[in-house]
């Protein structure tokens, strides 16, 4: 009996130990929109709604057209089959709950319609809560679906996303857009600055609004959104990696439980997935990857890492290295993972393009406290992320502010009305005029003259009548 009743314990406890690794994240506020639809789609087990719904957020835009896509390949997923089109400044605002880190998708894919060509004619802007994210966004560059990722402070209650046509643009589009509260520990506010002159630590980058550049799992495959708990996409690093001694670097896969634990990686963090697989260097100069980045802007780079590789602990050392720049010298990655194998851990450093240059290089090395046998490791890295920081304007695309945007792309809906006014200004001038006249005439006894006022009535219309379908 008493050997049942254990049996019967030890399985209760596997189950809930089971249940409690799979559970996941569960945000606070998660808005998902299928713009220009009027049903909600399903992708990856997610339930985009229609914008047009009412819900916990508000859609602003006079003579906005919900446009459906013609001729699409079955294969598009539902939410690219639709768009919003904005023939002028148009908001989404979603009530939030929490401050803190929100991420931000914007999805784009130029459908063609009778009614519309998306790839014809759409340049425009997109601001959140006051910082530019998108300048000059044209469909005309875009072959494929594309995704927009940002990560944006908010403190006021409310996430705003304005789509704002450039001044000679006939339209602006988004097929579907997320807004989901991030995790706590998503987003640390200390990093390492890394620089020719050395590194320090730098504060306040919590509330830095940031747009991922790159998001890469070293040594493994495309992580999909299915697989990752925020919903993310993790791209193979094999187009970014130099291999200058190919037979020096492996692979290296993992079968085994990644071991998360309080201080290191959470799997919000970082999924199985990029934890499992890692590239290693053995006996070798080390591993390096090439990644294109605009100048003008600091980037965030976090490196993960997890011993997936080493025989035993305490064996692995190696440096870090960023622009050629040392960034971490003799990192013991087993101190790091509180001596556990298989146990995540990550690093956040903060770097300049290097003068003159659009590339950013990350490598790592071995240490001189390596020791490795013939078979052993001196360098490995599991996952790479690089974003883009905001300007002193404010801006992720370009040396502008919201309110230069703003101004330099007036509403057209604000601009009919003033014409409008000044419209039935001159006409009421106009009358006055003839009144006063009127009665001049009529006190002195002079001659009527006869006099013709034409209305002039301003027109106003569509703006997608000037689009041949």
């Amino acid at each position: 009996m008493a050997m049942a009743m254990a049996r019967i314990i030890a399985f209760l406890l596997f189950l809930f130990i089971l249940s409690s690794s799979s559970l996941s994240f569960s945000p606070a506020d998660d808005y998902l929109l299928n713009c220009g639809s009027h049903v909600y789609s399903t992708i990856d087990n997610r339930r985009f709604v229609s914008d047009a719904s009412k819900s916990n957020f508000f859609f602003t835009s006079e003579g906005s057209v919900a446009l459906q896509g013609e001729h699409l390949s079955p294969n598009v997923p539902q939410i690219y089959r639709t768009a919003r089109v904005f023939a002028q400044q148009a908001k989404y605002e979603f009530n939030v709950h929490e401050k803190g880190t929100y991420m931000l998708r914007l999805h784009f894919y130029p459908i063609n319609s009778s009614k519309i060509d998306l790839n014809q004619g759409a340049q425009f802007h997109v601001t959140v809560n006051g910082h530019v994210v998108l300048t000059n966004f044209s469909g005309d560059d875009l072959s494929s679906r594309v995704v927009r990722e940002f990560l944006i402070w908010v403190d006021v209650g409310k996430v705003v996303i304005r789509f704002v046509p450039s001044k000679d643009s006939k339209f602006a589009f988004v097929n579907a857009i997320e807004v989901i509260s991030a995790p706590k520990d998503l987003i640390a506010d200390v990093a390492t600055s890394v620089s020719r002159d050395g590194t320090g630590k730098l504060n306040g980058l919590a509330k830095q609004a940031m747009e991922v550049m790159y998001r890469i799992n070293v040594g493994g495959r495309k992580v999909t959104p299915f697989n990752d708990t925020l919903w993310r996409t993790w791209i193979p690093d094999d187009d970014f990696f130099k291999a200058a001694d190919a037979s020096s670097s492996d692979k290296a896969y993992f079968t085994g439980r990644i071991k998360y634990r309080p201080g290191g990686a959470s799997r919000e963090v970082g999924p199985d997935n990029v934890y499992n697989t890692a590239r290693v260097a053995r006996r070798s100069n080390g591993l390096s990857w090439d990644f294109p980045v605009s100048t003008g802007y600091k980037y965030m780079i976090r490196m993960h890492f997890c011993d997936i590789a080493s025989r035993s602990l305490g064996l692995l050392y190696f440096n870090v290295y960023i622009n050629g720049n040392l960034a971490y010298e003799d990192f013991d990655i087993s101190y790091s993972a509180g001596y556990v194998l298989a146990s995540p851990y990550y690093i956040d450093f903060v770097v300049d393009p290097p003068s003159g240059s659009s590339i950013i290089t990350v490598s790592v090395g071995p240490s001189n406290k390596t020791s490795v046998d013939e078979h052993g490791v001196d360098a490995m890295l599991n996952g790479l992320e690089i974003m883009k920081m905001n300007n002193s304007m404010g801006s992720l695309d370009g040396f502008v502010s919201t309110d230069m945007l703003l101004r330099s792309c007036p509403n057209r809906r604000n601009l009919s009305i003033f014409i409008a006014l000044m419209a039935f200004m001159c006409i009421f001038m106009s009358f006055y005029i003839v009144a006063q006249r009127k009665k001049v005439s009529d006190g002195f006894g002079w001659t009527k003259l006869s006099m013709d006022v034409h209305e002039v009535i301003p027109k106003s219309g569509n703006q997608f009548a000037a689009i041949k379908p």
